[in-house]
């Protein structure tokens, strides 16, 4: 019998989908599996039920500069009602809590529009836990874990992206975002923000001129704000080890409730690993009224950039009334894997990218 001929190589620019090119990916795509297990694994020795929210859902979400994706729903009566495929699995999961359960993870898909790019992809896998009655700390302690199995799953002994390094075994930083902002851009967050969360967007304005940041006449405090954390305080987070930037400010509180010492704060941390942000943890906002101003916020914001709004999710609204005290936090599983392998793109940790 002949010998096959030796394969020939995969030309720039081919598919995932190349026999060559998969061979190259399944690597980091097996290591993504065994870490997937691993996370599964402790999350069932921490007592966790993992459940599993649908997809489809009356609003995908409730934030200025969230894109959903619309689909309709056709009854038996022939009629179509709009849908949307989830951004997060967090309403579901919140009206379990409301149902009476505790500890509850999810691994579960997630879409978002306008989002393409080495970070950032469609269609992704989301990480969502839920602790009823425990404080939002406790979900620090919990990425710690998330990182060291990570790194121990695929066989790695630090974490990497773009030449930034972590030690995923070292105990994260725990940095204010106030201070973040006072050490890495010289700006005095707080000082923009009153007591009653009103915020002052020309002070704001004027100490990003003040480093050099372009502030356009149409940037809201949000804008500016954002603007500062990207070019400023994120290139710093998360190098040589993890950083929990902690205590967002409360007009960005989100679903998080206000901290109970400064109510100019929230209950609200980002986790960072080489720069990249890779979670996103809540003490839980169980005040029904106040989300639902909040929303209304949001969606007034999106009408004025987007010209349009999504609808509120009336019965979440319902179930956060009999919600218990709880924190929550949302962990981009692929960025998870692409730091724990080295992989420079999201793409390259999915077995099937969206084209």
């Amino acid at each position: 019998m002949p010998l096959r001929p030796p394969p020939i190589p995969s030309p720039p620019g081919s598919p995932w989908w190349d026999r060559i090119r998969h061979a190259d990916r399944r690597p980091v795509l097996l290591a993504r599996g065994r870490i997937r297990r691993a996370i599964a694994g402790w999350l069932d020795d921490q007592g966790f039920t993992e459940v599993d929210p649908a997809a489809l859902a009356v609003s995908p979400g409730n934030e200025a500069h969230l894109h959903g994706f619309a689909t309709e729903a056709i009854g038996n009566d022939g009629l179509a009602r709009r849908m949307y495929l989830h951004t997060s699995p967090e309403f579901a999961m919140k009206k379990l809590l409301a149902a009476g359960e505790t500890r509850i993870a999810a691994f579960v898909h997630v879409w978002r529009n306008r989002e393409r790019g080495p970070l950032h992809a469609p269609e992704f896998t989301m990480l969502e836990w839920y602790r009823a009655g425990e404080d939002y700390t406790a979900l620090m302690d919990d990425c710690a874990a998330m990182l060291r199995l990570a790194a121990q799953a695929a066989g790695a002994g630090v974490l990497r992206f773009r030449g930034a390094e972590c030690d995923p075994f070292a105990a994260p930083e725990r940095l204010p975002v106030a201070e973040a902002f006072r050490r890495h851009a010289g700006v005095d967050l707080l000082a923009t923000i009153g007591p009653d969360g009103a915020t002052d967007r020309d002070g704001l304005a004027v100490q990003a001129a003040a480093q050099g940041l372009r502030v356009a006449a149409d940037d809201t405090w949000s804008d500016i704000l954002s603007r500062i954390l990207t070019a400023r305080v994120e290139p710093h987070l998360g190098h040589g080890r993890a950083t929990i930037l902690d205590r967002y400010p409360a007009p960005e509180a989100a679903l998080a409730r206000r901290a109970a010492d400064d109510p100019r704060e929230a209950e609200r941390f980002e986790l960072y690993a080489c720069g990249v942000e890779l979670a996103n943890g809540f003490g839980e906002l169980t005040d029904p009224a106040e989300q639902r101003r909040r929303f209304e916020a949001e969606m007034d914001e999106r009408q004025r950039i987007h010209g349009e709004r999504y609808p509120l999710d009336e019965d979440f609204l319902a179930a956060l009334a009999q919600m218990p005290p709880a924190s929550g936090i949302a962990l981009g599983f692929d960025r998870l894997v692409m730091l724990a392998t080295g992989a420079p793109r999201i793409d390259d940790v999915q077995w099937t990218p969206v084209p």
